[in-house]
């Protein structure tokens, strides 16, 4: 028995939820129409600013020295180079500063580090800190921070998501293989001077290497190579240096912050800062009543109707680097068969669920790149457009036979997949359309709900068959094909040597004009041997309380790029 687990980032606005849904039930039990059409005066890309401000509830014009943002449930693991989910990412994100960062068009930009210079075989990265920097407790940061921090990444016992193999440091795999006490590669000329020295040239190298730095003094003052215990007792009291203090978290409910006096780029102008849990039944009618100043919503034309009804909202809706999927679990013997995975993409109206969700602000996704990447062209990339027919032959050819009550069968086995679900409305369209496109083939689908945590703890320990869920491509598509598709990403189980060989040649090619057909290239292969049923690319919606100003959510940076900036207006 398969087993699929789903989970899509979007939140809903509940006043909305309920003409949605309607229109869910229509397709999912009658399917009495095969394609919906939209409304011309889609709300452009951009910010549309609140039309009266003077609707600003009562109870936020009471909060005179604090903004407070919507935020789904996080785990609690607040270091940037452990978290587990987006949620947790979106904490730090808040505590911790970069050592690069991207401005809103995707290029790196100083952050704590002021300039870096590049040799002239693209192997030596020397790196020029800004001066007198601190963390929140006023303790210097150094050069010496930033070694320990890439060491860590190094270390045999880390695990965490930051891949910094990928940006070969030499020495660094000596290190990690004990045959070191440090890493070779990174040299401290000064306080405020870093080399990093790598093996090969890397398109991303700086990327890795400009993550945020941790506090050496804090972090590693117990720390020992091969022992990460000391730093994993403090993900519930992170030491960071960005614009907002880490105060308390109470689960299921807040995390909250202060103003940084020490944050680089001067104290913030709002004192303090909330993240608020919500969730798809409450983010509308906080933000309604004032509770929150700010939350991202899905992106459909009900929704974007509620919100412009308020009067008090400022709009923004911007692309999004993320793409929702179905993975498939290859290390199960049934989904290892090719023919039983394309059939599986031929066979769901994906077209449906993207129309139906998103209603004119989402597309079908082809590739596993969002559509304002460079690297993105789906010339010659198979669409998989809707084709139960092609499904049904697929199926046939790879020897499962229908049964007498319509499910597959193959040596005595019936295609059965158990399709585990989060709350979002993604999956409220997903699950009746691909119960019933998935019956019409000769497959089974069986629904449970778990919430987003359980099914990412799932996936890490391989109890799946089926993964759906939206990933970030981040801001290089060497990232985002790296960390799911190369043999290295061991969860899934894909292993093709043609992927592993286009996605080294995409890394160690530095010109983006010689990158585009390596890309160009793999997506053809992605397609050829799926190793997801790609799903769609969606539109982000948030909105902001006319009370605040100096939001400006972009695709690089999401909120936290401009909390900085954000102030209540007097």
């Amino acid at each position: 028995m398969a087993t699929l687990l789903t989970s899509a980032p979007a939140q809903s606005v509940s006043r909305a939820r309920r003409n949605a849904s309607f229109k869910i039930a229509l397709l999912a039990s009658a399917v009495m129409f095969s394609s919906l059409s939209f409304a011309d005066d889609v709300l452009k890309e951009g910010i549309t600013p609140a039309t009266d401000a003077s609707q600003v509830p009562a109870a936020a014009k009471l909060r005179t020295d604090t903004v407070i943002a919507g935020i789904s449930e996080p785990q609690g693991i607040f270091n940037p180079y452990f978290f587990v989910n987006g949620w947790d990412e979106n904490v730090t994100n808040v505590i911790f500063a970069r050592l690069i960062d991207w401005d809103s068009q995707g290029k790196l930009v100083p952050g704590l580090a002021e300039s870096w210079t590049v040799s002239p075989d693209g192997k030596t990265y020397t790196i020029k800190l800004r001066p007198n920097l601190k963390y929140s407790d006023g303790s210097a940061l150094t050069a010496e921070d930033v070694a320990f921090t890439l060491t860590v990444l190094y270390d045999p016992k880390y695990d965490g998501d930051t891949d910094i193999t990928l940006a070969h440091i030499a020495g660094g795999d000596d290190y990690k293989q004990g045959k070191a006490d440090s890493v070779s590669g990174l040299k401290v000329i000064d306080p405020l001077t870093l080399q990093v020295t790598t093996t090969q040239p890397g398109a991303t190298t700086l990327q890795k290497i400009g993550g945020p730095v941790l506090s050496k003094a804090y972090y590693g003052k117990d720390y020992q190579r091969g022992n990460l215990d000391t730093l994993r007792t403090l993900h519930g009291k992170p030491l960071g240096n960005g614009p907002y203090v880490y105060d308390k978290y109470i689960p299921g409910q807040e995390i909250r912050f202060h103003a940084n006096k020490n944050y680089y780029r001067g104290t913030p102008p709002t004192p303090r800062f909330i993240y608020r849990v919500t969730n798809p039944s409450t983010n509308f009618q906080l933000f309604q009543t004032g509770d929150t100043d700010y939350d991202a919503f899905t992106s459909r034309p009900d929704d974007i109707e509620q919100l412009k009804l308020l009067g008090f909202a400022n709009i923004n809706l911007y692309g999004s680097s993320d793409y929702s999927k179905i993975e498939f679990n290859l290390h199960r013997p049934i989904l290892q068969d090719v023919k039983v995975r394309q059939a599986l993409i031929y066979g769901l109206d994906r077209q449906k669920l993207i129309d139906v969700v998103y209603q004119g602000y989402g597309t079908v996704a082809i590739e596993p790149i969002a559509p304002i990447s460079w690297a993105y062209n789906t010339d010659g990339v198979n669409p998989y457009k809707f084709d139960p027919a092609q499904a049904n032959k697929l199926l046939d050819e790879a020897g499962w036979k229908t049964g007498t009550d319509g499910i597959r069968v193959k040596d005595g086995k019936r295609l059965e997949l158990t399709l585990l679900v989060s709350k979002k409305v993604l999956n409220d369209a997903l699950i009746p359309i691909a119960k019933e496109d998935y019956q019409k083939i000769g497959v089974l689908l069986k629904p449970q709900v778990v919430d987003f945590n359980a099914l990412m703890s799932q996936r890490k320990a391989g109890n799946y068959d089926l993964a759906s869920f939206s990933t970030s491509t981040l801001n290089d598509p060497h990232d985002g094909v790296w960390d799911y598709y190369s043999t290295e990403a061991k969860e899934q189980g894909y292993n093709n040597p043609e992927v592993d060989k286009l996605i080294n040649e995409g890394n160690a090619t530095l010109d983006i004009e010689k990158r585009k057909p390596v890309y160009h290239e793999l997506y053809k292969v992605l397609a050829n041997d799926p190793p997801v049923i790609l799903l769609g690319n969606r539109k982000i919606l948030s909105a902001s309380s006319a009370r605040v100003t100096g939001f400006k959510p972009d695709i690089y940076n999401g909120l936290t790029g401009s909390l900085p900036d954000v102030k209540i207006v007097k």
